[in-house]
């Protein structure tokens, strides 16, 4: 009997931890959460670094670019490729992989979508993560210029969508799926799970602190990944639905998880002025054993010791500046490149049928349309930004000096962080009263 219950538990725990649908409000803050923990970890996470990279490769591989940074070496990638996993070990458990081939006429609005994207995001420093989420989430202004953009593209898309669906009948139909047995997904999802442990395990032995810091980016982003997926937790859906449906559960759900996001950043980068005593002790330091000159120093095992200092003095520096640094994820794009590039990436996402983030969840669950997306979307992102620093138009960077694409603003450099956390406090909250007026009220619903 009691052996009975006990696998009754099992299978519910497994049924609601790989195949039921997580609520969408407790996917949120689980994202909010793992979005802290990769900043305490090391680097806040994107969408648009990894689609970049890959991008770079196809140029470089047709001539056009240089070579680009290691695929398992770029920190940026590897968030792609940890999500990637996270996602599909989660559509493998749930039962959601399949092939799905889509009719003719989406991918042509996929090659479209991925153009979109990928030139909205260079415009706005990042995608709906690093040019909205993560941004505003980072107490950086340019978040709000990117989610104003991000509102008017996904309207004009919604109009959009419902023209063609009037007006268009030629390759709407006609897609077809291709399906697994359950059980093979079920193995491959273990074997997937098994494979994302190992990589992290490989990455914690190499010699080098980058390299073997790339363990948790791994980690992390698989478990961004599942989650996102489980909870089929897509940051468009909630710019759509409330003037689609009126359904405002996503909103509310990525409201609640910026909230969060934004009071955990600002506790993590509180602490950065207070590093500072530590990093000018560790500079201090570094400098005074550099005088000593380890090279002419006649006792081996003493030269050996003092260059041993020096290095860590060194790693110690670094690490102390880049560990949540302030100006991780705040662009120069306060202003008119933001609202462009929400709304470009905003429109490009309606096409999609998913964001960036949502994109590569829906790549790892088999959705062909999107397969052909990210490669678009990376090749644009790619020759965009290179056109930038060809112009000096630079906006994706972690620079103080803003750039031709609007303002660099750090809020609490203007406001303080009462005041930041004030100012995000109020503007999530006036979004949440809006959402919820208008699903009771449907005054913004967009009409077909």
């Amino acid at each position: 009997m009691s052996e009975s219950i006990m696998k009754d538990k099992v299978k519910n725990f497994f049924k609601i931890l790989c195949q039921t649908e997580w609520n969408a409000t407790v996917a949120g803050v689980i994202v909010a959460l793992l979005s802290i923990l990769i900043m305490a970890w090391w680097r806040p996470w994107g969408a648009v670094g990894a689609i970049r990279n890959w991008g770079e490769w196809i140029l470089y591989g047709v001539g056009l670019f240089d070579k680009p940074g290691d695929v398992l070496i770029n920190s940026g990638s590897v968030i792609g490729v940890g999500f990637l996993a996270g996602a599909f070990i989660s559509a493998c458990l749930g039962n959601d992989f399949s092939f799905k081939f889509p009719p003719p006429w989406e991918f042509i609005k996929a090659i479209i979508a991925g153009i979109l994207m990928g030139i909205g995001s260079a415009f706005a420093g990042g995608c709906n993560v690093g040019g909205m989420y993560n941004a505003i989430g980072n107490l950086a202004a340019n978040g709000f210029t990117m989610w104003l953009g991000l509102i008017i593209g996904v309207i004009l898309g919604l109009k959009y969508i419902y023209w063609e669906m009037e007006h268009i009948t030629w390759g709407t139909s006609g897609g077809k799926n291709i399906d697994f047995p359950y059980g093979l997904k079920i193995v491959i999802g273990i074997i997937g799970i098994v494979l994302v442990i190992w990589g992290a395990y490989q990455y914690s032995d190499m010699s080098d602190n980058y390299a073997a810091s790339l363990s948790g980016i791994l980690l992390i982003s698989a478990g961004l990944g599942y989650t996102m997926q489980r909870g089929r937790w897509c940051m468009v859906q909630a710019f759509r639905e409330p003037h689609m449906t009126g359904d405002c559960t996503l909103a509310k759900s990525v409201i609640l998880s910026i909230l969060v996001l934004a009071v955990g950043c600002a506790v993590l980068k509180y602490a950065v002025p207070q590093r500072g005593s530590a990093v000018a002790v560790q500079s201090v330091l570094m400098d005074a054993v550099d005088e000593l000159e380890p090279d002419e120093i006649q006792d081996e095992d003493l030269a050996d010791a003092v260059e041993d200092v020096v290095d860590a003095s060194e790693q110690a520096v670094i690490a102390a500046r880049r560990v949540l640094d302030p100006v991780n994820y705040v662009r120069g794009t306060f202003g008119w490149g933001g609202v462009l590039g929400g709304f470009l990436f905003g429109l490009g996402a309606m096409f999609a049928g998913g964001c960036g983030s949502g994109t590569l969840w829906r790549v790892g669950e088999g959705q062909i349309k999107l397969w052909l997306v990210v490669p678009f979307f990376g090749i644009s992102n790619a020759l965009m930004v290179k056109l930038f620093k060809a112009v000096h138009m630079e906006g994706t960077g972690a620079t103080h000096e803003g750039s031709k694409l609007g303002m660099h603003l750090y809020l609490p450099d203007a406001l303080g962080y009462g005041g930041t956390l004030l100012l995000i406090v109020l503007a999530m909250t006036a979004w949440y009263i809006i959402v919820d007026w208008n699903e009771d009220s449907n005054k913004l619903i967009v009409e077909m």
